[in-house]
């Protein structure tokens, strides 16, 4: 899964790869803190949409950066900011849609995510199957 940051009058989006079992104890710890949530929790929060976990994920990247960068200094517009799901995730998500749904459903659900592996970013590091991000 990748962070997208892409701020009105940017040329280039900001990508970072998000991977919640691969952040150091340091970066985890100081999520938790600032989230007051559990690192499970906190993933399961960020993918859900919650505005807070995802202003701090940003605030960590972004402070790989810059390191002298404050939170309060972290702002961004609902639409600069995205989660995208990676190829090999979004392969690992129709394989199991194609497992467990039937019907028409599940006919509908296949032909939306060919269409979102067909779009998606192709991380060139990417080895085998990918983990969803969601530390458990």
């Amino acid at each position: 899964m990748y962070l997208v940051y892409n701020p009105e009058g940017s040329d280039e989006p900001k990508r970072w790869k998000y991977s919640p079992k691969k952040l150091m104890s340091v970066e985890r710890e100081t999520l938790e803190r600032r989230t007051e949530r559990n690192f499970s929790q906190f993933t399961i929060d960020v993918v859900k949409g919650n505005s807070l976990c995802r202003r701090a994920l940003l605030h960590m990247f972004m402070k790989r950066d810059h390191e002298k960068i404050r939170f309060e200094d972290v702002d961004f517009a609902w639409d600069e900011l995205i989660l995208e799901y990676s190829k090999g995730e979004l392969i690992q998500m129709r394989e199991q849609v194609a497992e467990s749904a039937t019907g028409d459903e599940a006919f509908a659900a296949l032909a939306r995510l060919d269409e979102q592996i067909a779009a998606a970013y192709e991380d060139p590091e990417e080895e085998g199957k990918a983990s969803l991000p969601v530390a458990d």
